[in-house]
């Protein structure tokens, strides 16, 4: 009876937490599509320097006030060493895909997102030499053949978002992969991961923002008829950022592996809807069935990694030539950003 009483309670926390998450990242994304379509903030490097400084000021008061989470130490010749390429490659990631969303619709972008698990697999393949089960490689067709169909039917396309999605995959699977070399040794959650890349980020990122946007943002304020209203839902949009990484946290601790994957994959289906409905985009029918394809893909990958690792975890000692035919460096569950 007891056990069963905890089972529900551990149901009833996965819920929650999954429904947060979901929550948190689709009112993130439809408010930064909001910011550039609706507010005619059209600057992208500037919203995300927004979110870094939001971030790192969170991560600060989540551990060294709050203490939600206990510091991890960093030696500081690592901090230069270690974190600071990894936050390079992060500020690339999110800038793009705030870049994207200027200018393809949300229901695209989220599609192009779901390529990551497939440049992934192809950049340690081309660049590491690593070697993967046939059945890695046949659970990536759904994935390339959805983001084909949906890339040519797409409506609304535009070639420069287009790109800056694709190429932000691609640094989604670079720090993947860098953050197993470069952050070996140190075990980080979303909220020290954040705590130590986003000061790093928003240094890197204030020059260019500055330089490239800064006299179209003084313009903007000097033009725009609601200027107050304007700036607290773009600080509001930094704030829940911040809280979308402490939500990834928070699931993650509440879910199984393949919940995890099936949340995530369901959570894009959920933004296309939701960014439909506010923004209308024209969605063919050929576009939707490319992004279920994409999902239903990017699902059925999850499950063919997670049958693998249980099958490693419960074989024999496997052979040189085994060893190479390794999992993908995206971990069981990712802590994403």
């Amino acid at each position: 009876m007891e056990e069963a009483k905890m089972g529900d309670v551990a149901t009833i926390r996965a819920v929650l937490a999954i429904l947060q998450w979901w929550g948190f990242n689709v009112t993130v994304i439809i408010m930064n599509k909001w910011i550039f379509q609706k507010l005619e903030f059209k600057f992208p490097l500037t919203v995300s320097c927004v979110h870094f400084i939001c971030s790192s000021i969170g991560a600060y008061i989540a551990i060294k006030i709050l203490k939600t989470k206990p510091l991890i130490e960093v030696a500081p010749e690592d901090r230069w060493r270690r974190i600071f390429p990894m936050s390079f490659v992060f500020c690339i990631n999110i800038v793009l895909g705030n870049v994207s969303l200027r200018y393809i619709p949300v229901s695209f972008m989220q599609t192009i997102k779901s390529f990551t698990p497939a440049t992934t697999v192809i950049l340690q393949w081309l660049v590491w030499r690593k070697y993967f089960e046939w059945r890695i490689w046949a659970s990536l067709v759904p994935i390339v053949g959805g983001i084909m169909l949906t890339s040519i039917t797409e409506l609304s396309f535009n070639m420069f978002g287009f790109c800056a999605a694709m190429v932000g995959c691609l640094a989604t699977s670079t720090k993947t992969i860098l953050a197993e070399s470069l952050l070996h040794g140190y075990k980080f959650d979303s909220i020290n991961t954040v705590y130590y890349m986003a000061p790093f980020a928003t240094m890197i990122l204030s020059v260019p923002a500055i330089v490239l946007e800064g006299s179209g943002v003084i313009n903007w304020l000097y033009t725009y008829d609601s200027v107050v209203p304007a700036l607290i839902i773009i600080t509001t949009s930094g704030v829940l950022a911040f809280c979308l990484n402490f939500s990834i946290f928070y699931v993650i601790h509440s879910t199984t592996a393949v919940t995890f994957n099936v949340a995530g994959n369901l959570k894009v289906a959920v933004a296309v809807l939701v960014s439909w409905m506010i923004f209308r985009n024209p969605i063919s029918a050929m576009n939707a069935v490319g992004c279920a394809i994409t999902l239903v893909g990017c699902t059925f990958y999850g499950y063919v990694r997670h049958l693998i690792s249980q099958q490693a975890v419960n074989s024999s000692p496997r052979t040189p030539r085994s060893r190479m035919e390794m999992l993908p460096l995206v971990g069981e569950k990712q802590e994403k950003i």
